[in-house]
């Protein structure tokens, strides 16, 4: 009982975390649990088998559904093995995309009976301005935050429930009252929920805000995947809860629609999702 569990979201900040010399275990979560199909709480292997074909088709089979199933088997089995711990510690950035992380991780240890957790939620650092996560920080940086983290109060767990559902079953009205909360128990979960509503197809356009921001950009003249991220991160209001998949992904559904709205050239017909044989220095977006 003298070990610490650290659960965090994103490879690179779990190598970060890892080079603290914070003692213990580092665990990286991973999912993208504001979209796909899923239920609240405790999944059911019909829900796992679920999410590894929505990934797979995510990342334009850059991800195997066989590998994809078996991560997440892999970390709900080590959720219920957290009891064994002196101390968990959750470090989550505020943007959507940690922040429906952090309540399903919450929900989930609440169903297996452990209510101990600490959570440090980061949403700004001194002199790193814009600040889009814990990624960008370097090892003794990161360690400056420890002391920083709170246990998880019992509002917090009850909390975490609600929000889940939301995110879950996408509850429009309940997350319409998520986003307006002034004094929510997770007070980053508001400003998180607000970001997903504007994700949410415009009347209009039938664009949510990332498309409509690389479309943008497109129009404005760039051409290379490289120069659309650069221009849709400094028009998009930080804290950033998206990277480069989920940008291309966005572009690819762009020039997908009918009529397609931007044109991709290249050595493929769409961006590549995951690592790829492809340079995307090699791609061109080009208006219609």
């Amino acid at each position: 009982m003298s070990r610490t569990l650290h659960i965090t979201s994103g490879d690179r900040a779990g190598d970060i975390l890892a080079k603290t010399g914070i003692a213990g275990e580092v665990f990286v979560w991973h999912d993208i649990l504001y979209d796909g199909p899923r239920k609240p709480g405790w999944p059911d292997d019909d829900t796992l088998d679920a999410r590894a074909r929505f990934l797979e088709r995510t990342t334009a089979g850059g991800l195997d559904r066989k590998f994809v199933l078996s991560t997440l088997e892999n970390q709900y089995r080590k959720l219920p093995a957290a009891a064994d711990y002196a101390r968990i510690v959750l470090w989550f950035d505020a943007c959507l995309f940690d922040q429906s992380m952090l309540v399903h991780i919450l929900g989930c240890l609440r169903c297996k009976g452990i209510r101990k957790a600490e959570l440090l939620c980061v949403d700004h650092f001194p002199e790193i301005v814009p600040f889009i996560g814990l990624g960008q920080l370097q090892p003794a940086q990161l360690a400056s935050l420890y002391d920083r983290r709170r246990p998880v109060t019992d509002a917090q767990f009850n909390f975490a429930d609600v929000a889940d559902q939301a995110f879950a079953v996408q509850d429009l009205a309940l997350l319409a009252k998520l986003s307006s909360m002034t004094d929510a128990p997770l007070p980053w979960i508001p400003a998180a929920v607000k970001r997903w509503l504007q994700e949410q197809p415009d009347p209009q356009t039938g664009l949510g805000r990332l498309e409509w921001l690389a479309l943008e950009a497109v129009r404005s003249g760039c051409e290379t995947p490289a120069e659309i991220f650069s221009t849709v991160a400094a028009a998009d209001t930080p804290p950033q809860y998206w990277g480069d998949v989920t940008l291309w992904a966005k572009i690819n559904a762009l020039a997908d629609r009918e009529p397609p709205l931007v044109r991709i050239e290249g050595p493929g017909e769409r961006l590549p999702q995951w690592e790829s044989k492809v340079d995307l220095k090699d791609f061109r977006i080009k208006r219609m």
